[in-house]
């Protein structure tokens, strides 16, 4: 097994070489032996300098002396991988810039690519980061950066941790940019949507899209892409709460896959797909495609995916009215996110049990479940789940006839929607926050609720009927 091989490569270094000196002087920590050096194109590292127009002491600025960058340029020691990469930036240039073969069908890291694919495959998501930490240490994996780090990142969105992927995508998209690996690319892009939406940054629908875009314009288009792209920008638009659309992809995504059967992303379509069925009004089909999501994710014991899944069954049938299942699976929802470590999403299932307790007559723990998701989400900086929190805190205010605290959450909670420009949340803030108006006698600003929550689904729609009505007591 490669996992058995990987350890002693880095600490003998690479010995068949024994003319040029060993590395640069870096090491990870003290006491450890040096790293192994990487084969670079002559002169690479001068030229890199010398058009950057940097000294030598700026170009190892943080990493390495003036004197090792003067060792390196002369080809009398070989850099570290880490060292190379310092350059790279510094100098502007991609790694493979500076490399001596670009072929790379011969090193050693082959062996540890396969199986780390394989680890990512089969779900061992952690010996997969502890294999691939490995692999990007080896100064010969450099021609095989773009899919250790791609590998890498999977394994940490499969566990929930977009935040580890950032700059694992960042660095791989930039590696398939320069080699001119286009489908690989998309998958990047793909991936970095999906960092996006999870983190509810901006951009995931349009990166999503330019990278279908990118496959759909291969002459021959890679099926197994196409249908994880469409995915993927479903469930952006799941997350933008854009029902209609999100269905119709994740419709064109089962079709795209054909026959090409990966349970895991089946899995995942189906939740979105019933996400998106429970929002329209289509409860059946939520709960039949729900219901396939949980069953596939029970065989594959994929535990993140299905603390997810548990979730939305449970908002279904409490949309159903049957709230002693929905607390059933809302609660091993949670559970499940607490083994698993599972920190991005869970303000989702906070919220789901504030909404369960709320209905219950429960305040007190709808209150503490609020405020609980409302940690979270600042913590993790998740704007959008930091309004609704603010929403929920709102209604419950208004539950217990605190007026002033009930039109404080839901100014915090517009403003922060609005900010963010979800359109489709903003509506139904605008819309909740009417019915509590309403309830409370005050038509006027019930009204002026209704209007923007209208105006936030139909931009410029009010103005252009405001313009027609002038315009036409102006004719006459």
């Amino acid at each position: 097994m490669i996992s058995a091989k990987l350890p002693s490569v880095i600490e003998t270094g690479d010995s068949r070489r024994k003319a040029v000196p060993e590395g640069d002087g870096t090491t990870g920590h003290a006491g450890r032996r040096r790293l192994p050096g990487v084969d670079l194109r002559p002169g690479a590292v001068k030229q890199a300098r010398k058009e950057s127009g940097l000294s030598l002491a700026q170009v190892g600025k943080g990493m390495v002396t003036a004197p090792a960058i003067y060792l390196i340029e002369t080809g009398r020691t070989r850099p570290s991988l880490p060292t190379l990469e310092h350059i790279a930036r510094k100098t502007g240039k991609t790694v493979e810039f500076f490399l001596a073969d670009q072929s790379g069908n011969t090193d050693e890291t082959k062996t540890g690519l396969i199986e780390l694919e394989a680890r990512v495959a089969e779900g061992r998501l952690e010996e997969a980061i502890t294999l691939g930490d490995l692999l990007l240490k080896l100064g010969t994996s450099a021609h095989r950066l773009g899919h250790i780090r791609f590998l890498l990142a999977q394994a940490h969105l499969q566990l929930g941790k977009p935040e580890q992927a950032t700059s694992l995508l960042r660095e791989a998209h930039a590696h398939f940019e320069s080699v001119g690996d286009v489908l690989m690319l998309a998958e990047c892009m793909g991936s970095e949507a999906s960092v996006a939406y999870m983190t509810q940054k901006p951009g995931a629908i349009d990166l999503a899209e330019r990278a279908l875009a990118i496959v759909r314009n291969m002459k021959a288009v890679p099926h197994a892409t196409e249908a994880r792209l469409l995915t993927i920008l479903a469930s952006a638009h799941v997350a933008n709460r854009d029902w209609e659309n999100a269905i119709r992809l994740y419709e064109e995504a089962i079709e795209a896959a054909g026959s090409l059967f990966d349970l895991g992303r089946m899995a995942k379509m189906y939740s979105g797909l019933s996400s998106a069925y429970r929002e329209t009004g289509h409860v059946d089909a939520a709960v039949k495609y729900a219901g396939r999501s949980i069953a596939l994710l029970e065989v594959l014991r994929d535990r993140v995916s299905l603390a997810r899944a548990e979730n939305n069954l449970g908002l279904i049938l409490l949309a159903q009215g049957d709230r002693t299942a929905a607390h059933k699976h809302l609660d091993r929802s949670l559970e499940l996110a607490e083994e698993t470590n599972l920190e991005v999403g869970r303000s989702h299932v906070l919220m789901s049990l504030c909404e369960l307790s709320l209905l219950q007559g429960n305040v007190q723990a709808a209150r503490q479940f609020a405020d609980q998701a409302l940690a979270m989400a600042e913590r993790l900086e998740e704007a959008a789940n930091v309004a609704e929190a603010h929403v929920w805190l709102g209604r419950i205010a208004a539950e217990v006839g605190d007026e002033e605290l009930c039109d404080t959450e839901f100014d915090i909670a517009i403003r922060g929607l609005t900010d963010i420009g979800v359109e489709e949340r903003l509506l139904r803030c605008h819309g909740i926050y009417a019915e509590i108006l309403e309830s409370r006698g005050e038509l006027k600003s019930a009204y002026e609720h209704m209007k923007k929550a209208f105006s936030a689904s139909r931009p410029g729609i009010l103005q252009a009927e405001a313009d027609e009505t002038e315009e036409r007591a102006t004719s006459a």
